[in-house]
């Protein structure tokens, strides 16, 4: 089918010539879970109110402001936003009661709402450009997320979109759109950093009149929201990286599998797909050529392991999420035993770009060996979680204290020295440490120190946390996940769990280190996918690290954070006035002493909630 992508920017262009202000209303989930939906309908209401024209739909005859909705604008930890162009105001932490004001101030009248700004210090940040968060960083993938309504293909193709596919469908053969990726230096965004081109070529050479093309929507690492906020941003960028996938590889149908709590990304690829569909970017003969492609939406059953590829491909197929022994690879005999290419979200979504800037111009980002840019979630006790994207290389300095605003202890204190540990790439990456904060986030780098780039979870830890009680976390996470199939990772993740229990419990002893680390080494050498290989990552790097801590729970019995509840006791110091507040408040009444003196705590009936240390006015009570 021929579609005329020149035509359909045309008559989106004229639909809003008459439009003088838009009023974009974050709808990422982040922010929905925040409200944002009904800003958006609040918005609306005082629109009609106020008597301002304000429009939903782009008609060529609609003039004044335009309201619509995006998805992640990044920002996450000041949610809801509302962002006006083309004044370039970003609202934060906007509120029902907000709309009203907004819409007679910034809207009618071009006045900005102090009040409603992203304060930084004194400062006060009209909008993205002034803001250190978005300053810092260098958006490529996210360039259109948050901007776009991501519901409007025509928007999509009025930015651009669809001519990367429509050069590839009409103008290149298989070989060189393989030729291209690969001279990129594309990596696969979602965890190995295999090169894409090569992947895609390795599928092309392979014989058989049937190939299959998959996208990996099946993101579930603890603290990662990458590729659901491309999904739910800008849908169609993925779908585009996918027809230029399929048309490099001979693919003519595609699966872009979603896990199913990932539900307004799962909407809205379904619209997607329906919408390319119907104005012929998907279907037979593409631009008119002979490219034909197919593209379903599937929801995964949500297992952590159906991200690896054969067990992907298995729920696929209506087989449980188990994994395969390779070879052979999917490459080789994938989907219903056919040749078969799996990249994951961000991979595809970035190659449009390299299409239309180029292959060269795509490696001058980056490092040499880890070319373009990588998302990344910032999770954690940062001053501004969100959403992020930097060009590979970038330092975890830069991310954590430049972008991310530094981190917070748990009174909310932002100080320099409250950094203790980084936990990068989820459950199967590694954590990091203040002697790590100048290393380059790459590839290669990353693998030397025992962590990886993994999908792009950055999960941020301050001095009042316990390394051996997130060890603990991520190994009960993949101790969860574990499909059971193999022995070494189904019985050996159980038993770390259990070793790393018994550390944050006390009854452990030093030979339980020693055994840790030898099964850890085990389940990494004998299991069979990238789940077991990569589970005991957090338990090595934090032996590594973190031996002291480790040390002091086993030998001193002992949690120099004060996280792990039974290894705690509370004294009272000399700063007791005795008041009697912490006696009263004691649920099981272990705290005695004369009214004016000193009190004291019985530490056999003391259960370490921790309701004297909250209660006491003259921090008289310790916690060791």
């Amino acid at each position: 089918m021929t579609i005329d992508l020149e035509k359909i920017t045309q008559e989106f262009l004229s639909s809003r010539k008459n439009i003088t202000k838009r009023v974009i209303v974050c709808a990422g989930t982040g922010c929905v879970a925040n409200g944002s939906l009904k800003v958006f309908e609040s918005l609306m209401s005082a629109a009609n109110e106020l008597g301002i024209e304000a429009h939903i739909e782009l008609k060529e005859e609609n003039k004044g402001a335009f309201l619509s909705k995006s998805g992640c604008q990044g920002f996450c930890q000041n949610g809801p936003l509302v962002n006006i162009l083309p004044a370039g105001i970003l609202y934060t932490k906007v509120k029902i009661d907000d709309a009203k004001e907004i819409l007679e101030k910034s809207v009618k009248n071009d006045e900005l709402i102090e009040r409603l700004c992203y304060h930084n210090g004194d400062e006060v940040c009209k909008g993205q450009e002034e803001i250190p968060f978005y300053q810092k960083q260098y958006r490529m993938v996210l360039k259109q997320c948050g901007i776009i309504d991501p519901e409007n293909i025509r928007e999509y193709i009025s930015g651009g979109g669809y001519i990367a596919a429509k050069k590839v469908c009409t103008e290149m053969t298989d070989k060189e759109v393989c030729d291209l990726v690969l001279e990129s230096g594309l990596r696969g965004r979602g965890g190995a950093g295999f090169l894409t081109g090569k992947k895609w070529d390795i599928t092309r050479k392979q014989e058989g009149s049937k190939k299959y093309m998959i996208c990996n929507g099946d993101e579930g690492d603890p603290g990662a929201f990458m590729d659901r906020s491309v999904m739910e941003g800008n849908p169609h960028s993925v779908i585009e990286g996918l027809i230029i996938a399929a048309k490099a590889t001979g693919a003519d149908e595609g699966y872009i599998y979603v896990r199913t709590e990932y539900g307004l990304a799962v909407e809205r690829m379904n619209k997607a797909v329906k919408a390319a569909t119907e104005i012929g970017v998907l279907g037979d003969n593409i631009f008119g050529s002979n490219h034909n492609f197919k593209l379903h939406v599937m929801e995964g059953a949500g297992a952590f392991v159906c991200g690896e590829e054969t067990a992907l491909i298995a729920s696929i197929e209506g087989k449980r999420g188990m994994p395969s022994p390779k070879p052979p690879f999917p490459a080789q005999s994938g989907l219903w035993g056919n040749p078969t290419t799996i990249n994951n979200v961000e991979t595809l979504a970035t190659v449009p770009i390299i299409i239309n800037y180029g292959a060269q111009n795509f490696r001058k980002i980056g490092t040499e060996n880890s070319p373009g840019t990588k998302t990344f979630a910032l999770t954690g006790n940062v001053a501004n979680t969100g959403l992020i994207e930097v060009p590979l290389g970038t330092t975890l300095k830069h991310i954590i204290f430049d972008i991310a605003g530094g981190v917070a202890d748990d009174k909310g204190e932002v100080k320099e020295d409250n950094f203790k540990a980084v936990q990068i790439g989820g459950p199967s990456g590694g954590c990091l440490t203040k002697e790590h904060l100048d290393l380059p986030l790459e590839f290669e780098s990353l693998k030397k120190v025992g962590a990886m780039v993994g999908s792009g979870g950055l999960v941020v830890m301050s001095k009042n946390n316990c390394m051996v009680n997130v060890s603990k976390f991520f190994m009960q996470f993949t101790q969860n996940e574990s499909c059971g199939k193999c022995v070494l990772c189904r019985e050996g993740t159980k038993q770390m769990l259990l070793m790393l229990t018994d550390i944050t419990n006390g009854k452990a002893n030093e030979g339980t280190l020693t055994l840790l680390e030898q099964l850890a080494k085990a389940v990494m050498a004998g299991s069979l996918c990238g789940l077991g290989k990569t589970a005991p990552n957090p338990v090595l790097s934090t032996l590594r690290y973190f031996r002291d801590e480790y040390n002091a729970h086993v030998k001193d019995k002992r949690c120099p954070a004060g996280e792990c509840v039974n290894l705690l006791s509370y004294t009272i110091t000399d700063k007791c006035v005795g008041c009697g507040l912490c006696a009263t408040k004691c649920p099981v009444k272990t705290i005695s002493g004369d009214k004016g003196k000193k009190h004291i705590i019985d530490g056999s009936k003391c259960v370490k909630c921790g309701v004297c240390m909250a209660s006491c006015k003259f921090g008289a009570v310790a916690r060791g």
